[in-house]
Parts: C-alpha cells; sequence; structure tokens
C-alpha cells in the first residue's frame, strides 16, 4: 500500500473523481449483465414454452433496455478509468521530473540519464495501463463473480459446485507462474536502460560515429542490446504465456462438465431449458471474472518492477538541498577554499581534490592551470554547489556556500562548461536561458562581449535564426561564443570559463578577454585554460597537480617557482616555434 501511495500522490482531484467512478460505474454494468439471463431463463421457459407472444414481447423490451443501459455503463466505465489513467501518467511523470530537477549530480551520476529516461517512459506507461485495469477490473471482476455465483447457486447448487472446482487450480496456477516470473521482469528491465543508453550515446555523437565511420560497429551494438532486450523479454513472458492457455482449459472443462450433467438434468426434468442457458452464461461469466482477474494479478506481478524503479527515484533524497534559514544574497565575487578535500563517491581514501587552500578576491581575472585529470574542472564545480565538499569549507563572499539560498548562489555563478550544449529555438531563446528578462540592447552588448554579434549578424534571419537541437548548425567557436554571451547575460559574482575558448582563435580570445574586463570588472572571472596565453595576464595563476595545489603566482612569479609551469610553457613555446617556422618554409617554397 506504501507504494500505492507514493505513486498516486498529488493526483488532481479531477483525476480521483474519475478513479472513483468507473468502478461504481462499472458495478451498474454487473448488476445489468447478471439480469439479462435471467430475464432471458423467463422468456424461454414461460413466454416461448407458453406461446405467450405479449410476455415474449415485454420481457424482450426489458431486456434492451437493461442492455443499453449496461452499454452505456459500460462507455462511462471505461471513458472514466481511461481518463483517470491518463491523469495519473501524467502526474506521475510531472512528479519524477520534478524530483530529478532536484538532484545534484551525484544524484544523477546514481542512476544515468539512461535509465531516467526509461523511467521516465517505459516504466510510467506500464504503471499507467495497470492503473487503468485496476480501476476497470479490479472492482468488476470481483461483483461478477460474486453476484453470478450467487446466481448460479440459485438456480441449481449441484451444477453451480461443478465450476467453483476450477477456480483453486486457476488461482494456484496464477500465484506459481507470477512467483517465478518476477524476478526475470526486474532484469528486462534493467536491460531496456543499457538498450536506451546504447541508442542514447549514438545519437549524440553522431557525428564522430560518422568521421571515424564507425557505423557498422554502432549497428552491431545496437543489435547486440536489442537483441539482449529481447532475450529477457521472451525470458520473462514465456512464463506468463502459460497463464492463458491453463485458464482456458479449465474454463472449457468446466463449461464441458456443466453442459453434460446440466443436460442430463434438463432430460429428466429437474431443470428447465431456459435455466440451463441462463446458468450457462452465469458459468460463463464468473469464469471469465476469474480469468480477468488473473490477468489483472499477472500485470501487477510485471509492473512491480517497474514501480519498484520509479519510486526509487521519487524516494532519493538530493545531495544538496537548501539549509533552514538560506543566506539570500551573495555580497561580492571573494572565494575562499579552506582546507578542501572533495571525493565523488564519498570516500576519504578516494579523494580527487586534498587540502585545497585558495583566496581570491572579488573582481580578479583568476587562471587554472593543470594537466588532464588534475580535477581542475571539480575544483570550479564545487562553487555553485553542483558538488559538496568532503571535508573544509568553500565560501563566497566570505560565506559557506552550503549556507546560501541554492537558487541564490547559483545565479550569482555562471558558468562556462567544457561540453557546451544549446538548445532547439532560436539564438535569442537560448541566450535569455542567462536572463529571461534581458533586453535586446543587453542581449546584443553580451553578444559583442563574447565576439558573436559579427556571426549572428552574418545569418539572414540574425538573432531570430533557428538552432537545430544541441546548436547543430554553428560551429564549434561559434557555440563556445553563444554560451559565453549566455553567461554574461545573468551579470553573476563569479564567472567560470571551463576551457570555453578551445575552439577559437587566439586573436578572438584576446578580444573576448578585453571585452570581459569592459563589461564585467567587478566580476570574478576564473579561466580554465589549456593554453597558457590564455591566462598569463591573469592577476594570479594556480597550478593543480594531482587534485592539490602545486603553485599560485602571477605569470613570471611561476615561471621562476614552479618547475610545472615552466615545463608547459617551454613546451607551447616550442611548438608556437616549429609552427610558425613550418609556415615560413611552407611560404619559401611557394
Amino acid at each position: 500500500m506504501s507504494t500505492i501511495r507514493k505513486l498516486t500522490r498529488g493526483l488532481n482531484k479531477k483525476y480521483i473523481i474519475n478513479s472513483i467512478l468507473s468502478p461504481i460505474v462499472m458495478i451498474g454494468e454487473v448488476v445489468m449483465e447478471v439480469i439479462i439471463p435471467f430475464i432471458m431463463a423467463k422468456i424461454i421457459d414461460v413466454g416461448i414454452a407458453g406461446k405467450d407472444l405479449p410476455f415474449v414481447a415485454k420481457y424482450g423490451a426489458i431486456m434492451i433496455g437493461i442492455a443499453v443501459f449496461s452499454l452505456f455503463c459500460g462507455v462511462m466505465g471505461t471513458r472514466c478509468s481511461t481518463v483517470a489513467a491518463q491523469g495519473f501518467a501524467y502526474t506521475l511523470r510531472t512528479r519524477l521530473y520534478q524530483k530529478i530537477q532536484t538532484f545534484s549530480f551525484a544524484n544523477i551520476d546514481r542512476f544515468s540519464t539512461a535509465s531516467l529516461v526509461t523511467r521516465l517512459t517505459t516504466d510510467v506507461n506500464m504503471a499507467q495501463n495497470v492503473y487503468r485495469m485496476l480501476i476497470h477490473m479490479c472492482v468488476r471482476s470481483p461483483f461478477m463473480l460474486i453476484a453470478g455465483t450467487i446466481m448460479a447457486f440459485r438456480m441449481n447448487s449441484q451444477l453451480a459446485i461443478l465450476f467453483l472446482i476450477a477456480v483453486p487450480v486457476i488461482v494456484i496456477s496464477i500465484l506459481t507462474i507470477s512467483t517465478m516470473a518476477h524476478p526475470r521482469f526486474v532484469a528486462m528491465m534493467k536491460k531496456f536502460d543499457a538498450f536506451n543508453g546504447a541508442i542514447q550515446e549514438n545519437l549524440i555523437g553522431i557525428r564522430i560515429v560518422k568521421a571515424y565511420v564507425r557505423g557498422d560497429f554502432e549497428e552491431n551494438k545496437f543489435r547486440k542490446a536489442a537483441d539482449d532486450v529481447r532475450r529477457a523479454q521472451v525470458h520473462a513472458e514465456k512464463l506468463i504465456i502459460f497463464m492463458m492457455p491453463i485458464m482456458q482449459l479449465v474454463m472449457y472443462v468446466s463449461m464441458i462438465a456443466v453442459m453434460w450433467f446440466g443436460g442430463r438434468l434438463v432430460v429428466g426434468g429437474q431443470m428447465l431449458s431456459g435455466e440451463l442457458i441462463s446458468f450457462f452464461t452465469y458459468v460463463t461469466q464468473v469464469l471469465s471474472s476469474i480469468m480477468f482477474l488473473g490477468m489483472v494479478f499477472v500485470s501487477l506481478v510485471m509492473v512491480q518492477a517497474s514501480n519498484q524503479r520509479i519510486v526509487e527515484v521519487l524516494d532519493e533524497v538530493p545531495d544538496i538541498d537548501n539549509p533552514a534559514n538560506p543566506v539570500m544574497e551573495v555580497k561580492d565575487g571573494s572565494v575562499e577554499f579552506d582546507k578542501v578535500d572533495f571525493s565523488y563517491n564519498k570516500k576519504a581514501d578516494n579523494c580527487i581534490l586534498k587540502d585545497i587552500n585558495l583566496k581570491i578576491e572579488s573582481g580578479q581575472v583568476v587562471g587554472i592551470i593543470g594537466s588532464t585529470g588534475s580535477s581542475k574542472t571539480s575544483l570550479v564545480a564545487l562553487l555553485p554547489r553542483l558538488y559538496d565538499v568532503l571535508e573544509g569549507s568553500v565560501k563566497i563572499g566570505g560565506i559557506d556556500v552550503r549556507n546560501y539560498d541554492i537558487t541564490t548562489l547559483r545565479d550569482s555563478v555562471a558558468m562556462v562548461l567544457q561540453k557546451n550544449v544549446l538548445f532547439s529555438g532560436t539564438i535569442k531563446d537560448n541566450l535569455r536561458w542567462g536572463n529571461k528578462e534581458a533586453t535586446d540592447e543587453q542581449i546584443v552588448a553580451a553578444c559583442k562581449a563574447a565576439d558573436a554579434d559579427g556571426f549572428i549578424n552574418s545569418f539572414p534571419e540574425g538573432y531570430e535564426t533557428m538552432l537545430g537541437q544541441g546548436g547543430v548548425n554553428v560551429s564549434g567557436g561559434q557555440k563556445q561564443r553563444l554560451c559565453i554571451a549566455r553567461a554574461l547575460l545573468k551579470n553573476p559574482k563569479i564567472l567560470i570559463l571551463d576551457d570555453s575558448t578551445s575552439a577559437v582563435d587566439t586573436a578572438t580570445e584576446g578580444r573576448i578577454r578585453n571585452a570581459l574586463k569592459e563589461l564585467a570588472p567587478q566580476t570574478t572571472k576564473i579561466i580554465i585554460a589549456q593554453r597558457i596565453s590564455s591566462v598569463k595576464d591573469a592577476d594570479k595563476i594556480i597550478v593543480l597537480d594531482e587534485g592539490t595545489v602545486s603553485a599560485v603566482g602571477t605569470h613570471d612569479e611561476l615561471l621562476e617557482t614552479s618547475k610545472i609551469y615552466r615545463e608547459v610553457y617551454e613546451s607551447q613555446q616550442q611548438g608556437s616555434g616549429d609552427a610558425d617556422l613550418a609556415e615560413e618554409s611552407e611560404g619559401g617554397e611557394n
């Protein structure tokens, strides 16, 4: 029951009313269906046997009226159950999506994107179908079972015992098969996760797949994932497919027995022919109800795995939440790391950042240099609380980031990540992600600062140019500049550029740096870069090495004191010199 409460919590009043009305209306349909065989018996045994045409006409009209009312109840019950099930799915899917929005990166990492997509789609669809079946059949079928059994015993208790023998056979079969099938459906849903993951990875990286001519490899990987799903489904459902033949066998054997013994009673004058026909109808109703209940039970077993996966998301506790009395204003962009240790799995023996002590004044330009895997991105991800520290504290404006209101904090920190993401819509729509109230003048100013205004105006539609999903119709450098402009529109206290100018040339990068100084002089700018030329003019440069601060200083100071920084600088200078020699050689040959 606790699972049902969790799944149905927050259901709109309209859908609750429809959920209640559906079984009530279905009871009306059952009552009418139970009355019809009784009237039919009267027509046969009294009207037709006595050749009383007015009696036949009268009761025939009554039976037609009851049938029409039964049809009306059936239609209304189906409509109510459909509306309720659609509302249930809408509410549940909305709750899941809203819950996911509260997750930290660590929460999302625990589930994986593909698994969350499966839970929002396939799992919710299965829960929706079973919900509809429950409110539609779980009152109708038991009520039909009880009413049909009472009417059958009322007509002939000896014959009624015959078909009641079938009930325990069906119940035992359902319980046995369902118990064996449940773990197989759990395994099947895991295969669905892997299948969706393969599709998602392929579609996101489709350009890389084509560039490396790996279409055949990806097709084989897809076929394997699809075949794993197929085999898991077959393995799970091959038990369920035995359910229907078993129930039909029991049902038909019961009917044959009723026909045999009932026919002997009619021949012996102990039962009227109309009564036997009506009794046979009641037997069909009772056994059909048992079959429907069996199908509902099987569906419950099948959906149990999906329900568990949905509840896992709803029960997940976000790693990061608002404090009881949050600070609602970020005073300035000063930053302090005080003895910070950080681990993605929250284990002290697996820290990727160790004993970080740093101070950054508000408005400073700070560069971060380090080899691949030195945890540069992890360091700055702690500022907007995308993750929380394991030990120590991170302060912005002199206050621990854990004491801020999350929305206030993140509105004060703008990040341009390594992987630049744009969304379907116009360029202007994408830019307003930074500030939905931004005026056209503010948008243009931000784009000029990011050196994006020129290429935007080169498009026929200008700022109204439609971008494909992920910004596929702009280049990598253009995408980076749009993302920088989007971040500037937030007017943040801290601006983090995580290798966000790697796809632009050095001249463009220089123009962007100069524009940022003029547009946002009070904003603290943290620049993660691979090129020393990107950070050499910074107020201070931080050198990271395997998750620790190796050195801090200006460009000139680090050339004197930091071996790591000097080696990187010399290797880049040498590479630059080789490139210049190559250009001169090509020029001489020409």
